[in-house]
C-alpha cells in the first residue's frame, strides 16, 4: 500500500475543509484527483506531504504514519505543488545542486534527473529565462532528486499551452512506469489520458472512486436530440432501455439508455411516429465528463 488516508477531516476556524476522507493507493497505481475549485485538492496533497496536519483521521505513506514518522513519509515522497516555488535567478543545474545538497544525495542524480525530465537542452539557462513547460521540468526534477516511490502532483499541467502539455504529460506517463503517482487536477481530459483510476472529491466529501477502465464498460449511453416542438416526458419513456430524460433547454433533450445498442434509430423512429422533426441527433458515451457533472454540479 502506497498510499492510505482513514477518515481525514480539515477544519479552517469554523469552515470545513475535507470531510471524512477515506481511499488508498497501492503500489505502482495513478490515480487522478478531480474536483471543482474550493472542493478540498490542494488541502489534502499538502496534508499527505506533512505540510498541513488533519483536524482528524490518520494518513499512512509508504508505510510511515505523518503524523508519528514525519521525516521518513516526506523522505518517499516527491511533491510538486500547484505554484512551483522556484528561485528564477537560479541556473537550473544550480538549483539542482542547491536541493541536492538537502536531500543528501550523490551529485550524479543531478545528470540523471536532467537527462529523464528532458532539461538537457535548457541546463544551462536561468530559471527565469525557461518557458513555463521547462519550469515544470524543473519543478519535476526536483521532485524526482531523491528517488522517491512516490510522486504527488497539485496541478502539473495549469497554465501550459498545448504543446507544452503534451509534453509533460509524456514526461508523467514514462515516470508512473516506476512511481506511484497521485495526480490533482481539474482538467478530465488529463486524468482518462494519465491514470488508471479517478478519485472525484467535491466539499470536501469523496463522492466516487472509479477504475477509468471501468467507467469506459459502463453500458450507458446518452443520446442528445432536438426535436421541432416540445414533447411531453410521459411519452419518451415509452422508448425502451430509458433510464433518465433530461430537457437542458428549449427542446433540446438528453435521453439515457442502459444499454450498449446505439439507440439513436429507435429515437428517430419515435420522432416520426410522433409527427416530430429532429434537428439534431447525437449520441455520447457516459465519460469522465459526465459523471464529474452529475457529482459535482448537482450537489452544488
Amino acid at each position: 500500500m502506497s498510499i492510505s488516508v482513514k477518515g481525514i477531516s480539515k477544519y479552517y476556524g469554523d469552515q470545513k475543509a475535507l470531510d471524512d476522507v477515506s481511499f488508498s493507493i497501492e503500489k505502482g497505481e495513478i490515480v487522478g484527483f478531480l474536483g471543482p475549485n474550493g472542493a478540498g485538492k490542494s488541502t489534502l496533497m499538502k496534508i499527505l506531504t506533512g505540510y498541513l496536519q488533519p483536524s482528524s483521521g490518520e494518513a499512512v505513506v509508504n508505510r510511515f504514519n505523518l503524523e508519528k514518522e514525519l521525516l521518513k513519509a516526506q523522505q518517499s515522497i516527491g511533491y510538486l505543488p500547484e505554484h512551483n516555488p522556484l528561485y528564477p535567478e537560479m541556473y537550473v543545474r544550480e538549483y539542482l545542486n542547491f536541493n541536492a545538497s538537502i536531500y543528501k544525495v550523490p551529485k550524479s542524480r543531478i545528470e540523471e534527473v536532467i537527462q529523464q525530465t528532458g532539461l538537457l537542452p535548457e541546463a544551462n539557462k536561468k530559471i527565469e529565462q525557461l518557458s513555463k513547460g521547462y519550469r515544470q521540468r524543473v519543478g519535476l526534477a526536483n521532485a524526482l532528486l531523491h528517488d522517491p516511490e512516490v510522486l504527488i502532483l497539485d496541478e502539473p499541467t495549469t497554465g501550459l499551452d498545448p504543446n507544452q502539455l503534451v509534453e509533460i504529460r509524456d514526461l508523467i506517463r514514462e515516470t508512473g512506469k516506476e512511481k506511484t503517482i497521485f495526480l490533482s487536477t481539474h482538467i478530465m481530459r488529463e486524468v482518462e489520458a494519465l491514470c488508471e483510476r479517478v478519485i472525484i472529491i467535491n466539499k470536501g466529501r469523496i463522492v466516487a472512486d472509479k477504475k477509468l477502465a471501468a467507467l469506459r464498460n459502463e453500458q450507458v449511453q446518452i443520446i442528445e436530440v432536438e426535436f421541432d416542438y416540445r414533447i411531453e416526458e410521459i411519452a419518451l419513456k415509452r422508448l425502451p432501455h430509458i433510464t433518465d430524460i433530461k430537457n437542458p433547454v428549449g427542446f433540446v433533450y438528453e435521453l439515457v439508455f442502459d444499454t450498449p445498442k446505439d439507440m439513436r434509430p429507435a429515437v428517430f423512429d419515435f420522432a416520426h411516429d410522433h409527427g416530430l422533426k429532429t434537428l439534431q441527433l447525437n449520441r455520447k458515451n457516459k465519460n469522465l465528463e459526465n459523471l464529474f457533472s452529475e457529482l459535482t454540479l448537482e450537489r452544488e
